[in-house]
């Protein structure tokens, strides 16, 4: 299963017992650039970076809303200058 959005898309690869776990892709390049997956330390879906199964950086939806609103708030104030 693939889910397509207007950058990214999401392409099933493994679906275990109870999870599942995609790979996330750039639409432009088709570069992979990480993996959502249950993270079983926060028991949780995650963002992993592409290194993310080993030494890589994790992020749950919390973390990317917070970086989300970080940048919106660096644009406004870009526009506001």
């Amino acid at each position: 299963m693939t889910t397509e959005y207007k950058y990214l898309s999401f392409i099933e690869l493994e679906q275990k017992p109870k999870t599942k776990v995609f790979e996330v892709r750039s639409k432009s390049s088709n570069c992979l650039l990480g993996f959502v997956q249950w993270y079983a330390q926060w028991r949780k879906y995650c963002f992993l970076t592409a290194s993310g199964t080993v030494y890589g950086t994790v992020f749950d939806v919390d973390c990317l809303r917070d970086i989300q609103d970080f940048i919106n708030s660096l644009m406004a104030e870009r526009r506001n200058k």
